[in-house]
C-alpha cells in the first residue's frame, strides 16, 4: 500500500541539480565518480528487500536497484559494475580508504557523517520505526524503557532511542540486522529499532521463515525520526554529487523510483513516500 506523503517538490530537488550543473561536470574533477568507466559500490549483505545476499552469491533489494540505476545513468553497466559488502561500521572507513567509490546502503545522512564523506541525495526518506514480536505489549519508543534492544555497531538507530529519547532501554550488541531478526525471534531481545524499509523487509523473512517465538514479528508503526538515506562517495567529490542527483531525480521524473519501491515493499504493505526528496546540496 503506498501514500504520497510530501518530503520535497520535484522542480525543487531538479532546479538545485541543474543549478549545481551550472558549475559544468562535462570534465569531471580528478578521480570524482562522475568520470569513472567502472564503479565498486558498497552494499548491505544482510537487510532484506532493501540490500542482501542471495544463495547464488549475487546481490538483491531495493538498494541494490537503486545503486544499478544509477551507476546505469552514470554510464556504467554491466560488468563494469562490481558490489562489495559493506556494514554499518565500515562503510565510512571503506568509503575514505577509496576501497569502494559509491556507498548505497540505507546510509542515512548525519552530520557527523558529512564531515567525513560526502553525500549525494536523499534517493530515499525512511522513518525510524519498531519491530517486536507478535504477542509484544510494546506499543511505541516509550515502551521501550527496561526493555531489550538490539545494537548494531555502526549504527546509529540505537543512539535515537536511549540518548535522543531518552528511554533506557537495554543493548543487546549485534553484528547486523540479520542478527538481530534472529535474537528477536529466538527472544534474546525484545525489539528492534531502525528504519522502517530495513523492519519490513526483516519482518517478511520472518513471516516466510515461520517457527518464530512469540508470533510473527511485526512493526508498531509508531516512527520517531526522518532518516535521509544518501548515496555515499570520497569527501569533496562536488562533481559527482552533483552527477548522482541528477541520477536521482531521473528516476523519480520518469518512474523508475516509484517502480522500484512498489516492487520490494507492496508486498508487505507498507506505507512509502513516492515524491523525490528534497537534496541536501553538494558543498
Amino acid at each position: 500500500m503506498r501514500v504520497r506523503r510530501r518530503i520535497g517538490g520535484a522542480a525543487l530537488a531538479a532546479a538545485s541539480v541543474l543549478g549545481a550543473s551550472a558549475c559544468g561536470i562535462g570534465a569531471a574533477q580528478e578521480g570524482s565518480v562522475a568520470g569513472k568507466d567502472t564503479l565498486v559500490i558498497g552494499v548491505n549483505k544482510d537487510q532484506p528487500g532493501v540490500g542482501v545476499r542471495t544463495p547464488a552469491g549475487g546481490y538483491e533489494g531495493f538498494d541494490i536497484d537503486i545503486a544499478r540505476e544509477v551507476a546505469k545513468r552514470l554510464g556504467v553497466t554491466g560488468g563494469n559494475v562490481t558490489f562489495k559488502e559493506v556494514t554499518s561500521g565500515t562503510r565510512q572507513q571503506m568509503i575514505k580508504n577509496g576501497d569502494v567509490d559509491l556507498v548505497v546502503a540505507s546510509y542515512s545522512i548525519t552530520p557527523d557523517r558529512k564531515a567525513e564523506v560526502t553525500f549525494a541525495g536523499p534517493y530515499y526518506i525512511a522513518h525510524q520505526d519498531v519491530l517486536v514480536r507478535g504477542d509484544s505489549t510494546i506499543r511505541n519508543v516509550r515502551d521501550l524503557k527496561d526493555r531489550t534492544l538490539c545494537q548494531v555497531e555502526g549504527s546509529v538507530s540505537y543512539e535515537r532511542v536511549t540518548k535522543e529519547r531518552g528511554i533506557a532501554a537495554k543493548p543487546v550488541p549485534a553484528t547486523g540486522y540479520a542478527d538481530c531478526l534472529d535474537k528477536l525471534t529466538k527472544g534474546t531481545v525484545d525489539a528492534v529499532s531502525t528504519d522502517d524499509l530495513i523492519l519490513a523487509g526483516l519482518a517478511a523473512q520472518a513471516a516466510r521463515s515461520g517457527g518464530a517465538q512469540g508470533g510473527t514479528p511485526k512493526i508498531v508503526n509508531a516512527p520517531i525520526s526522518d532518516e535521509n538515506y544518501g548515496i555515499g562517495m570520497k569527501l569533496g567529490d562536488t562533481d559527482g554529487c552533483v552527477a548522482v542527483n541528477k541520477a536521482i531525480t531521473s528516476m523519480y521524473q520518469d518512474g523508475t523510483a516509484q517502480k522500484l519501491l512498489a516492487k520490494w515493499f507492496d508486498p508487505v504493505r507498507l506505507k512509502y513516500t513516492t515524491t523525490v526528496p528534497q537534496f541536501e546540496g553538494c558543498e
